[in-house]
């Protein structure tokens, strides 16, 4: 575990779902979505080192699973939130997930004190959590189930209301898989204590929003990185959701 002074609490979120109330028919939903608008492994890939030339193939349009995922003008975004490997300043173990609140960055540990950092977008003011918890499991082009308390804040998504059938032990309706689902290409989700708190790292077609607070709690990446750290993390492994780590 990490020396980090950071003080870690208990999975929380404010003024959101209760996860009593929510018990195992929860998985499958999610908000991920801006009110606005809506035994871990040892990773030993290295990470490219690349140069402007290279960043520009690293976030050009790709196809996926028949899906075309459009390129990312990445002129318009800070270069500090490109990925890139950097010295670990998280101190947990390779194959951690470490989400950096208060820089928006998400970073994968490595071995030899190295790490992967992505930016990313996050929770707006009223939505921020912290604490431990693991990747239960991951999804490929996910379906989105918004949550009932969201749909009812936000009328327009009545469409995508979802309702579990217990017979077959899943959740019917939602919207279906795309470039325009605010899950985006993949989604790993969050579970603590076996249950799922409702979050996620996904992708997100809104590549603006890196960098910035503005969904409901999940955390956002550019469809191209969740597609790179979705072949890195296993199921189970562990995710530390903490604030103000020191940047390098």
């Amino acid at each position: 575990m990490s020396n980090s002074p950071t003080a870690v609490r208990s999975l929380t979120r404010r003024r959101f779902l209760s996860l009593s109330a929510i018990g195992a028919a929860s998985v499958g939903l999610s908000a991920c979505v801006s009110d606005q608008t809506e035994k871990p492994a040892i990773v030993s890939r290295p990470a490219p080192k690349p140069g402007p030339v290279q960043y520009n193939s690293m976030y050009s349009a790709v196809v996926d699973a028949g899906y075309d995922i459009p390129a990312v003008p990445i002129e318009k975004i800070n270069p500090r939130y490109y990925r890139q490997e950097v010295a670990d300043p998280t101190g947990e173990r390779p194959g951690t997930i470490v989400v950096d609140t208060a820089n928006h960055f998400l970073y994968l540990v490595l071995e030899n004190g190295r790490a992967l950092r992505y930016g990313v977008g996050l929770g707006r003011a009223g939505f921020e959590w912290a604490g431990r918890a693991e990747i239960k499991y991951k999804q490929q082009w996910p379906r989105w189930f918004p949550p009932a308390e969201m749909i009812d804040r936000r009328p327009e998504l009545e469409k995508y209301r979802s309702e579990y059938d217990k017979a077959n032990d899943k959740w019917v309706g939602g919207m279906q898989p795309g470039v325009s689902n605010p899950l985006g290409a993949r989604a790993l989700y969050i579970f603590e204590d076996g249950k799922d708190t409702l979050y996620r790292v996904h992708g997100s077609p809104e590549w603006w929003t890196i960098g910035k607070s503005v969904s409901s709690g999940c955390v956002r990446m550019l469809n191209q990185d969740v597609i790179d750290l979705y072949t890195r993390v296993p199921d189970g492994a562990p995710i530390l959701v903490t604030s103000g780590l020191r940047t390098v």
